[in-house]
């Protein structure tokens, strides 16, 4: 049976030793509860929770799923039985106001409860994952009485929160959803229309589900600017704040998918719901970016997710597993053949894992810590953290999606044919992940808004912001001969982002289409350079430990062994994308619609 055990010891070296994050916490008003032993406890029994009640559901939510009886809708055995647990423990509330019920604690400290949440059970870990951002959706722009009605109730976890965008014939093209709001006499909105693909939409696991939804008014102009944004609860609301009457909301079915059988994706009928408008009229897409902003990074810890489960599933298999033997010699020779992690290729694939998965836990964590700046940092700091954050977001969320997919194969590949089989469960973790590319924008979408919009339509401004970073990390180490191997690949990979930005923008001056032919190319090729960012820094923090003397040379030595991996096998394959990015537009349009395809002799 596969198994998760939490990286604690990584956790740690990447927050404290990396990212410094009692320096960070020193800095947030508020933060004084989080201690190195509070932040210690939480992650100790995180880890349990996480590898005692959720991991051993995960395969039980797959192979169960969720069943759906006349518009009811049953989550997998132990599942609603878990989030009693979780709502019990308190860590609903861990990352929110204290004024609504919530500890008050950072939000970079409950993301590292929702990466050990998400490694074990992704699927159990949406329903409570949604709801963060209902409620980060109605902290920032709700009124005074939306948020007394409907956080106090989200933030202890006795309910619980979705997000409903997509319609059957749009899915990103918000511009065309059809859902309708008519204004009522006491204030509120009748709420008609169908929603597709909503995660979480219906369960047994909480009292109530409050429902953020898409719609336009009836004088709404054409298009997104036309589109505001409303609270619509599956039971509505009295006047003490308790469940009432239910709301004219149901779920019409869900889907039969490839993967995330745990959680239910429901199509959501609303005929007539009591909604109300939160934010300003025909500006739901601006305060809905609250929520999806939230949700890419939620979904790049998927990424993360994966890799870490293929990781752990992948070297205790090939420690265990005997294959031939190695080319230079029997490594076993008391055994029938030797373990097949003595073979170069097997090495090869468990170092992407590892150079995925921890390279990605640095990105996530560091992006959480700047949604505690944009939130408690002074001015200059909100600023800076909000222009970081609107160029990593997407980033991370496609980036960590494609590298957690490519990290779940390899570890089936690992299996080799074991791999393909149930019982293993890394075929259900390439299912589980590949899902992670489509929702909260595909890849595609994410590289044309980092290219398009945080990129070019900045003038650039966006990128010189995190290249200067990296340029004054490379400054400061550039004379040192220990980190020159990883220290001048960074520097002149630095360099390049701003060349090839300035080309293809030039070249989208004569030609639009441009932008879209080399924006996942040039998206894939930004991954790889944040993440070279990432690891040269854990580089440096590993090798001053083993310079200064520790009692754990094998995990700092494997840290630089990693770091090597990566810049000499991972980094080259910016190479292509450069080469992709800027042989242009024509390669892909040049070819008419209808010589796609020939069938016919």
């Amino acid at each position: 049976m596969p198994e998760y055990k939490a990286p604690l010891r990584d956790i740690k070296f990447v927050t404290e030793e990396v990212l410094d994050i009692y320096g960070h916490y020193a800095k947030l008003p508020g933060a004084e509860e989080a201690t190195p032993d509070m932040v210690s406890a939480i992650l100790e029994e995180g880890a349990k929770f996480a590898e005692r009640v959720l991991s051993p559901l995960n395969r039980v939510g797959d192979q169960q799923g969720c069943q759906f009886n006349e518009g009811v809708v049953t989550t997998p055995e132990g599942f609603k039985e878990a989030y009693q647990q979780y709502v019990e423990g308190g860590w609903p509330s861990l990352s929110h106001p204290e004024e609504m019920g919530g500890q008050g604690l950072p939000d970079s400290l409950g993301m590292l409860v929702t990466e050990m949440i998400s490694t074990a059970n992704w699927s159990w870990g949406m329903y409570p994952g949604l709801s963060h951002g209902a409620m980060n959706t109605i902290e920032q722009h709700g009124t005074d009485e939306q948020k007394q009605t409907y956080l106090s109730k989200l933030v202890s976890g006795e309910w619980t929160g979705t997000m409903c965008l997509t319609e059957p014939h749009c899915g990103t093209d918000l511009g065309m959803l059809k859902t309708k709001a008519e204004p009522q006499e006491d204030g509120s909105y009748a709420i008609s229309g169908t929603k597709i693909f909503i995660s979480a939409g219906e369960h047994d696991m909480a009292d109530n589900i409050v429902h953020i939804v898409l719609a336009r008014l009836p004088d709404a102009p054409a298009g997104t600017k036309g589109i505001s944004l409303f609270i619509v609860p599956k039971f509505n609301v009295d006047d003490a704040g308790e469940k009432a009457d239910r709301n004219q909301v149901a779920c019409g079915s869900i889907e039969h998918k490839m993967g995330i059988h745990g959680n239910a994706t429901c199509v959501m009928n609303f005929d007539g719901a009591k909604g109300f408008l939160i934010g300003p009229p025909n500006r739901g897409l601006n305060c809905m970016f609250t929520f999806m902003n939230a949700a890419r990074l939620g979904t790049a810890m998927q990424g993360l997710a994966h890799s870490e489960w293929a990781l752990q599933n992948s070297v205790a298999y090939a420690k265990d597993r005997l294959q031939m033997r190695a080319l230079s010699g029997a490594k076993a020779p008391e055994k029938a053949a030797d373990p097949i992690i003595v073979h170069p290729d097997v090495r090869r694939m468990l170092l992407t894992q590892k150079a995925f998965a921890e390279g990605g836990r640095a990105m996530i964590h560091y992006c959480s810590m700047l949604v505690d700046s944009t939130k408690h940092g002074s001015k200059e700091e909100k600023e800076e953290a909000e222009e970081l954050m609107s160029l990593l977001t997407p980033i991370a969320k496609a980036f960590l999606t494609e590298t957690g997919f490519e990290a779940a194969n390899q570890g089936l590949q690992v299996f080799g044919g074991h791999g393909f089989i149930a019982e293993w469960g890394m075929e259900q973790n390439v299912r589980d992940c590949r899902i992670a590319m489509l929702y909260e924008g595909t890849t595609g979408i994410q590289a044309l808004d980092l290219l398009g919009r945080k990129v070019l339509m900045t003038q650039g401004a966006t990128l010189r912001r995190f290249t200067k970073m990296v340029h004054k990390f490379c400054k400061e180490h550039k004379g040192d001969k220990r980190f020159k191997s990883y220290i001048t690949a960074l520097d002149k990979l630095n360099s390049e982002w701003g060349d090839v930005t300035m080309k293809i923008g030039m070249k989208a001056m004569r030609n639009k289409e441009e932008v879209g032919a080399a924006s996942v190319d040039y998206l894939m090729f930004s991954g790889y350079v944040v993440l070279a960012y990432f690891w040269a820094r854990m580089a440096v923090t590993a090798k001053t430990k083993l310079e200064e003397g520790t009692d754990e040379v094998g995990f700092y030595t494997a840290k630089l062994q990693t770091a090597t991996f990566y810049y000499e096998r991972i980094l080259p394959r910016t190479k292509a994308h450069v080469e992709a990015m800027l042989s242009g537009a024509d390669n892909l349009l040049a070819m008419e619609e209808d010589n796609f395809l020939f069938l016919n002799a």
